[in-house]
């Protein structure tokens, strides 16, 4: 987790910065797949409150006290891969790895090319937020998130009076992760962080989370062959990857570890409601409520840095989906993550909480729309521009190069569509007499090469 979980979600784990970064394809995303499934009963044992959020170090476990479940290993030899494991267990014990925990750890561990094709081969391309929040949202992964609320209604209920964060926001996050629990990844975790750093492109990054898991093994929380997880390194229902479950992760149930990938999701879920609460989750403050803006509202305005009270907003016309002001939550920005032609939202500090788990905005509308939905809300009422076509990061960029040659200011040719991006491209828009949205599509990329 970017300073807890993962990269935000965009297609190509580039983190997007800005009030128009887009999640990724579900099959593409460095988190699990977003597909919407139906997810078998789980047994939800009594929840015990825990003392602390700090993780507790316990003694290794012999390897009789913990059980493994084999799982498929797709590897190829690589004598080079072999070379680093040898210098790496020196840095690990260095760390603190036990020799023996470190052994057991990388028993029958092997170079696996699959990881990394994995990573070199990831599209550019990113969803619309529409075609996102279709999947993210759909009517299956809201029936299936009501049920998981009425089946773990007792550990949820715990959870929420223990760290006063709504149980419907933890569900959606399960639900947005690993479709409440289906899709948790059955990759041998040691064997695919050891293959990406050895591989080098990111391998500090990837050498801190294998020493990480390491030592939540060491702790005795799983047995190296039940570590498994996504490609990239994202374990259990919610998706921790290892420094932030050191971090973070909590036991629960009581039964003296951190269990985040067994079919019983109540210490993943209570993980994740600690994750929040320590970045300072707000009980009964909203991640953001769809509004209507008044004619002629200036979408300059519609910027993070700008945060004011509802009464100011509703003193300038914005109003709910209903017609009557927003009731005052706190600070809140107006957020237009499709531009002037699609839904607009007045977001609030609890959607800052909801980005450190994904800076993506889309993440976060579809997290906190899916909790919303799983509460009884209505739909987004807004429709958004489906008519604009998705632009590649190379065409983000020669957006902005075309911007830049045009003498508007972008601050740096990145790919990534920031507020000075945005102001830029409002604009150009402004100065052909189109709608100043501030959207990188593929028209604004045209009308920009035909001026």
């Amino acid at each position: 987790m970017r300073t807890g979980f993962l990269w935000a979600l965009t297609v190509g784990m580039t983190v997007l910065q800005g009030s128009t970064t887009f999640a990724a394809g579900l099959e593409t995303s460095l988190r699990p797949q977003l597909r919407p499934a139906d997810v078998g009963e789980v047994v939800t044992r009594q929840a015990t409150p825990v003392t602390s959020l700090r993780p507790v170090v316990r003694p290794v476990l012999r390897p009789a006290d913990l059980k493994e479940t084999p799982v498929l290993q797709v590897s190829t030899a690589n004598s080079g891969f072999d070379q680093w494991i040898k210098g790496f267990k020196g840095r690990a014990m260095a760390a603190g790895i036990q020799s023996g925990v470190f052994d057991r750890a990388f028993r029958g561990i092997k170079y696996d090319g699959s990881v990394v094709k994995l990573d070199r081969n990831q599209s550019e391309f990113t969803k619309q937020i529409w075609e996102y929040l279709d999947s993210a949202v759909s009517q299956t992964r809201i029936t299936n998130g009501k049920r998981e609320l009425r089946r773990q209604r007792k550990a949820l209920d715990a959870i929420e009076a223990h760290f006063g964060v709504d149980k419907e926001i933890v569900t959606a996050i399960w639900g947005m992760e690993s479709a409440y629990g289906a899709r948790r990844g059955d990759r041998p975790l040691i064997q695919s962080l050891a293959t990406l750093a050895y591989d080098g492109r990111r391998g500090r990054f990837f050498e801190k989370q294998l020493i990480a898991a390491l030592k939540i093994i060491q702790a005795g929380d799983v047995a190296p062959g039940n570590m498994t997880g996504s490609w990239a390194g994202a374990m259990g229902h919610t998706q921790f990857i290892p420094t932030s479950y050191l971090a973070y992760a909590v036991d629960f149930t009581g039964d003296g570890k951190r269990d985040i990938w067994s079919d019983n999701p109540t210490d993943a879920l209570a993980s994740t409601a600690a994750y929040l609460a320590r970045f300072g989750w707000k009980k009964g403050q909203p991640w953001g409520v769809e509004v209507k803006l008044p004619r002629g509202f200036d979408p300059a305005r519609a910027r993070r840095s700008l945060k004011q009270a509802p009464s100011a907003w509703a003193a300038e016309g914005i109003r709910d989906i209903h017609g009557k002001p927003v009731p005052n939550y706190g600070a809140a920005s107006i957020l237009l993550p499709a531009g002037t032609q699609g839904a607009a939202f007045m977001i609030f500090h609890n959607f800052s909480v909801i980005e450190k788990y994904n800076k993506a905005d889309a993440y976060v509308i579809g997290v906190g729309h899916l909790a919303d939905r799983l509460k009884g809300g209505p739909a987004i009422q807004a429709s958004w521009p489906r008519q604009y076509q998705s632009t590649t990061i190379k065409q983000k960029k020669e957006i902005q190069t075309q911007l830049q040659r045009k003498g508007y200011d972008v601050q740096v040719i990145d790919g990534k569509i920031g507020p000075k991006t945005i102001g830029a491209i409002r604009k150009f828009q402004k100065s052909r007499g189109l709608p100043p949205d501030g959207y990188p599509s593929r028209q604004l990329l045209k009308a920009l090469r035909d001026s």
